[in-house]
This record gives C-alpha cells, sequence and structure tokens, in this order.
C-alpha cells in the first residue's frame, strides 16, 4: 500500500448559507487546492459527500461539480452514507490513493438545507434511520438519542446538567472558529432553561441544521514529497457496522460501529488511545459526545461524563475533544460534516488553528457516523 497523506484544505463558513450547492462545493475545492499548491488539472479524481442534493434541486453532483471546476474529463463519485458520508467519502479517497489507482484525489463534502425550513428538514433527516421501524413511525433522531441519553444516565448515574456541560465546552471553542454557525457563548443554565426537543435532550443539546462545504486533497506521500508539499500523515483507517435500529442493539449506551472502526484505526496505525493529542468526534447531541469519547477508547465506559466534569475534554484540558465547535458549534452540513472534521485536524497539525489552536499537537483523530450509528469511519492522522 502507498501512504497517504492530506496536502490541502478548504471550507467555507457553516450556516444558514445564500450561495447553492454547487458553488459551496466549488469554493471549498478551490481554497483546498489552493492550500495544497497544486493545480486544478492535477486532481485525479474526487469523491463528493451529500445526502439532500434533491433538496436544492441537484443530485448527480460529482460531474456537475467538476465541469464547474474546470476538469469534466475528471471522474467522480458521490457518496452518501447520512450523516457519516463525509468521513466515509474520505475512506474510499483514502483506500484509492493507498492501492495506487490515483496519487491526487479530491473529497468534498456539502449540504444546503436550510431553506426548505425545520419541519421538511427533520423529515428528510428521518430518512436516514430504518423508516419502516423508526422516522415512519415518528420517532425523530432527537428522540432516539433522547432515549440513549436517558439509558446512560440511568446506568452510569449522569445528569442533565453532564450532557450541558458539553454544550458549553462546545460553544466556547465555537466562539474561537470564525467559520462555526453557532458563536455564541452559553451557560448551563441556558441549556437547561432551552425548550425541550425529547426529554431528556433541549433544544441547546442538540446541533443545528446547516449548509456548508469542505473539501481536502489527499495525495500518496511520493508524490507530495516529489513536489516539495506540505502534508499530514494518515496513519489508520477503519469502518465498523451496527444494526440500522436501536431495538437491535443489546445495550444503547454503546455504539458497536464506533468500536470496531477505532479498533482498527488504532491497529492500522500502531498506537493506542492514550496516544492522541485531540480528537473530533460526532456530537449530533450532547450525549453523543460522552459516549463517543468511551467508545473510542479514550475513557472506560461511564467515565466519559467524570472527563467532563473534569474538564479533561476542553481546550487546555488532558484530552480537547471538538476544538472547532463541533456539530454542536460549528455545525452539521451533513455531508460536509467528515470532510470538516479533517480540515480542521490538518489546520491544527500544521499550526494554522489560531486561537483554538491544540498545543504541541502530534497525532489527532476524527469519528463520523451515520444516524444513530449504523455506519461509521475513524481516522487517524500525524504531523509530518
Amino acid at each position: 500500500m502507498n501512504k497517504v497523506c492530506v496536502i490541502g484544505a478548504g471550507s467555507t463558513r457553516y450556516g444558514k448559507l445564500s450561495e447553492g450547492i454547487v458553488e459551496l462545493a466549488v469554493n471549498a475545492s478551490r481554497e483546498a487546492i489552493k492550500s495544497a499548491g497544486i493545480e486544478v488539472r492535477d486532481v485525479q479524481y474526487a469523491f463528493i459527500s451529500n445526502v439532500f442534493g434533491v433538496a436544492d434541486k441537484q443530485v448527480h453532483l460529482a460531474p456537475v461539480i467538476m465541469s464547474d471546476l474546470g476538469i469534466a474529463n475528471v471522474p467522480g463519485l458521490t457518496v452518501e452514507s447520512a450523516c457519516g458520508s463525509g468521513s466515509i467519502a474520505f475512506r474510499e479517497a483514502y483506500a484509492n490513493v493507498a492501492a495506487g489507482f490515483y496519487d491526487v484525489v479530491l473529497v468534498v463534502g456539502v449540504e444546503k438545507v436550510t431553506h426548505t425550513g425545520t419541519a421538511r428538514s427533520t423529515t428528510l433527516f428521518s430518512y436516514c434511520s430504518d423508516f419502516f421501524y423508526e422516522g415512519g413511525n415518528g420517532v425523530s433522531f432527537p428522540g432516539l438519542f433522547a432515549s440513549m441519553a436517558r439509558a446512560y444516565m440511568h446506568k452510569y448515574n449522569a445528569s442533565e446538567e453532564d450532557l450541558a456541560l458539553v454544550a458549553v465546552k462546545n460553544h466556547e471553542h465555537g466562539l474561537l472558529n470564525p467559520k462555526a454557525h453557532l458563536r455564541k457563548r452559553i451557560t448551563v443554565g441556558d441549556v437547561l432553561e432551552s425548550p425541550p426537543v425529547a426529554s431528556p435532550l433541549k433544544l441547546l443539546d442538540c446541533c443545528p441544521f446547516s449548509d456548508g462545504a469542505s473539501a481536502v486533497i489527499l495525495a500518496s506521500e511520493e508524490y507530495a514529497k516529489s513536489h516539495g508539499l506540505e502534508y499530514v500523515e494518515v496513519i489508520g483507517s477503519g469502518r465498523g457496522a451496527s444494526p440500522a435500529t436501536l431495538q437491535d442493539r443489546e445495550d444503547i449506551t454503546t455504539i458497536p460501529s464506533t468500536r470496531a472502526a477505532a479498533q482498527q484505526a488504532f491497529k492500522q496505525a500502531r498506537i493506542e488511545p492514550k496516544d492522541v493529542d485531540f480528537a473530533e468526534v460526532h456530537d449530533c447531541f450532547t450525549i453523543a459526545e460522552i459516549v463517543d469519547i468511551e467508545d473510542l477508547g479514550f475513557f472506560p465506559k461511564g467515565k466519559g461524563v467524570e472527563a467532563v466534569r473534569q474538564g479533561i475534554t476542553r481546550l487546555g484540558g488532558e484530552l480537547p475533544i471538538n476544538p472547532s465547535g463541533g456539530l454542536k458549534s460549528k455545525g452539521h452540513p451533513i455531508g460536509a460534516t467528515g470532510v470538516g472534521q479533517v480540515v480542521e485536524v490538518y489546520e491544527q497539525l500544521l499550526g494554522r488553528a489560531g486561537e483554538r489552536q491544540v498545543k504541541g499537537a502530534e497525532i489527532a483523530l476524527t469519528h463520523n457516523f451515520g444516524a444513530t450509528g449504523a455506519s461509521c469511519a475513524v481516522h487517524i492522522f500525524r504531523r509530518a
């Protein structure tokens, strides 16, 4: 296998945006190409992660984006895996470069959904569940994650205040990110007093619907070195799966796909969780971040909530989690989310993260899943 690296990254702002889906994708792609120090014509293949292109009246995105970039002859593939689409598109690009099929591959994730309104957006999201058993019977994702939260709170003696601490932390991080959707300081009281969505989850326990695009350029290490390019190494990659519905899982306080993907990634990277300096994880709801950091092996089951209480996961703590602000504050443009995590890692490991810089960071991890964790990808990166 070829060694694979990230040589460039770019992103639009996340939030309620006026640009269309193709324009957002093209803008992020051009920024990534420019940051890599290559030309558009150097791109040999592209993976486009997107879930609801139909909401912006555009599917079959890859050839449209390639044409607008001026490389209509370059093939591409659109990848859909619910909220995990971005990381899974990245995984496919990684595999293609590692296998030697291509030397330079573009990965761009994009979503445009805020213009549909909350009711329509919520309906679209429900299609990512097992719709026959869950969404089609009125169970939204807030309801599903609320079930996970209630089970976790009962099993591990956690509280609604503990969940709120995750939101407060990620909003503090998001204040330092100029491209974040929700750049607003909040308190535990604000979270607890926000409107209930699905008990015990409140409005401020939930990530927003966002528009936006993020892009990265992957290359073989040989290509990067021969062209004198700055890069970040990809040293581990893992994929996992879980039963599609919560009802089919033995324990809803854990996500099997995360555990499987993490084990694969750590084995390939030849490191342990204790070696990671920071991580970007899938915090679609506050309970998700707590479950994630346990399933990834950073903390024993039931102890992730203690890490949050002790400030271990804050910037300046022993293991910063979501220095970008995470989905909770940075935003969640579904197809872009997993790619945006890699953008954050690239900027952090090259010392370009500004006020939110994790000092001395050498190794980072990204974790992104679809739906309630039915699909998942984990990647590990090292500063070259």
